[in-house]
């Protein structure tokens, strides 16, 4: 067995040697680059990870076959977490850049066209692969405009990859939760789960009534999760306690608090870009503060399972768990 020298493990001869300045090369030295670069190479060593860990819940989903009640959603709970835990790093990192002034950016600046972080491949990747399509990006024009053209390639490949987002779809529309057989009369569950809604709604809301048949019965507009799999969501929302329902629920919630955290980064990215150059545009041609705004209005994935809380009502009113179904799904009596 050979033994591991820790920096020939970590190869930090090379990673320490990666930052060449800009200002360096052209004899103006800027002493705020060298934070610049570490900060900006440090996301992307992040990004690289959130891919790691993002691809293998992927891996996950892709054969169909996930077992509710083994190790594998476990797992995927698990590293979804990890995920959310570095995004929500990723935002205080920021901090960090704040540390350096617009005056302090400004020496170095125009040194950087057009070199930009909207060129990020890795964070490109990462929301194509959770399920942000082409169609759906804010400025889709100009979306890949910067890129070199093998890199634009890669990225319009990905539109016939399979999404995170379409895998947990597929995912909760194979669910047995809602079969009629566990719910005898004549009247079926989500039958009386939408009398229920319907019945607690307050003057004022009523357009809800046409929003819960749009979401649940027919799946009309233009939507990522069908009606099936919105009954199912909700569904485990609704009985989250019972014990086989909780993983699947942390599993749903993880993606709501994904899409919360990436929206945080990209107002947080908002605030900075901001503060350091005001209204001009960014150094890679884009509206700078205007582009990171609405793409964090239009970029979230998840939305549609955050939406599905507004159809919450009292545990008490919930119709109990049939004995064939909770019998199907394995709780003991």
């Amino acid at each position: 067995m050979s033994n591991v020298y820790y920096p020939d493990y970590l190869q930090l001869e090379r990673l320490l040697s990666s930052q060449e300045l800009e200002s360096d090369k052209l004899g103006q030295h800027a002493h705020d680059e060298m934070l610049f670069i570490i900060i900006h190479q440090a996301y992307e060593l992040w990004f690289k990870q959130l891919l790691y860990e993002v691809g293998s819940v992927i891996e996950i989903f892709e054969d169909g076959q996930i077992d509710d009640n083994a190790g594998e959603l476990n797992i995927a709970v698990h590293r979804m977490r990890r995920v959310n835990t570095i995004v929500d790093l990723l935002v205080k990192q920021l901090g960090i850049l704040d540390t350096m002034t617009p005056l302090d950016f400004l020496d170095f600046r125009d040194m950087l066209r057009p070199a930009s972080g909207f060129q990020s491949m890795q964070f490109k990747i990462l929301e194509a692969r959770l399920g942000l399509r082409m169609e759906d990006r804010f400025g889709k024009q100009y979306y890949t405009s910067q890129l070199h053209p093998e890199h634009k390639a890669q990225i319009e490949a990905l539109e016939n990859k399979t999404t995170l987002v379409e895998l947990v779809n597929a995912w909760l529309e194979r669910m047995p939760f809602l079969d009629p057989r566990y719910w005898p009369g004549k009247e079926q569950f989500f039958d009386r789960l939408g009398a229920l809604y319907v019945g607690s709604l307050v003057k004022g809301e009523e357009q809800n009534a046409e929003l819960w048949k749009e979401i649940f019965v027919t799946g009309g507009g233009k939507r990522k999760f069908s009606a099936k799999a919105a009954r199912s969501g909700l569904f485990i929302m609704m009985y989250r306690d019972q014990p086989l329902f909780q993983q699947p629920f942390r599993f749903l919630d993880s993606l709501v608090e994904l899409d919360n955290g990436m929206a945080r980064w990209r107002a947080r990215h908002v605030d900075m870009v901001h503060r350091m150059i005001g209204l001009r545009l960014g150094t890679g041609g884009s509206t700078g503060k205007g582009y990171l705004r609405g793409a964090m209005d239009h970029h979230y994935v998840f939305k549609e399972l955050a939406d599905l809380g507004s159809f919450l009502f009292e545990r008490r009113k919930l119709p109990p768990l049939p004995a064939e179904l909770r019998k199907a799904v394995g709780f003991a009596e």
